[in-house]
């Protein structure tokens, strides 16, 4: 995100994540927020003051950081049970940058001028799926870039006509027309009329 920001100019916009582990369901056990991190010495901190042992970043397609605390610490602590269930507390954070970014995203997404650059995004977002779900644009129907184009064109005046549409008025009933002469015989001798002439079927003589 920082790489494209820097060389494009661009800003993700996007709400993060709501935590899932146990601690962050909880309101009475400590969850990764309650741990004060040193980056430059690669300890962190517990509420009650015990300092990490272990510091490790495992070789992940997704960048983790793994720290793990004494167990001796965490045996003797009599806040235990609102930390941990295991002999030993570990917890588990992303590098340095992207852990700023996330910090930072959780606390700006809070406020109403962040809600409001979302509101964007929702209705971009809505508009390319009316494209891609209603109208087949997901794959185009064309060779070469100018055709591609046109299809472009032609599909975003159809989704307009749409969005007009809902709009209008609704169209005024259709009054049915008067019967004809040979309809009105008819059913003066109740005698059963096909609705369309043309795909009436008759006997084979």
């Amino acid at each position: 995100m920082q790489q494209v920001a820097r060389e494009h100019g661009v800003g993700l916009v996007g709400p993060i994540r709501a935590r899932s582990t146990r601690q962050s369901r909880k309101g009475t056990v400590f969850h990764r927020d309650a741990f004060t991190i040193d980056w430059d010495a690669k300890k962190v901190t517990c509420p009650r003051g015990n300092i990490s042992r272990r510091w490790s970043t495992p070789p992940s397609l997704a960048p983790y950081v793994n720290v793990e605390f004494s167990p001796d610490d965490c045996r003797q602590c009599p806040v235990k049970a609102a930390c941990t269930r295991t002999d030993a507390r570990k917890v588990t954070f992303l590098p340095r940058d992207l852990h700023d970014i996330q910090s930072e995203s959780r606390t700006e997404q809070q406020t109403q001028k962040w809600l409001s650059r979302y509101s964007l995004r929702a209705a971009i977002e809505s508009t390319i799926s009316e494209f891609v779900n209603g109208h087949g644009m997901r794959q185009c129907r064309y060779r070469s870039e100018e055709k591609a184009h046109v299809q472009h064109v032609l599909t975003a005046i159809a989704v307009n006509l749409e969005r007009i549409g809902v709009h209008l008025p609704p169209a005024p009933a259709r009054q049915s027309r008067n019967p004809t002469a040979l309809q009105g015989f008819l059913d003066w001798q109740h005698i059963p009329r096909p609705r369309s002439w043309r795909a009436a079927t008759h006997p084979a003589g």
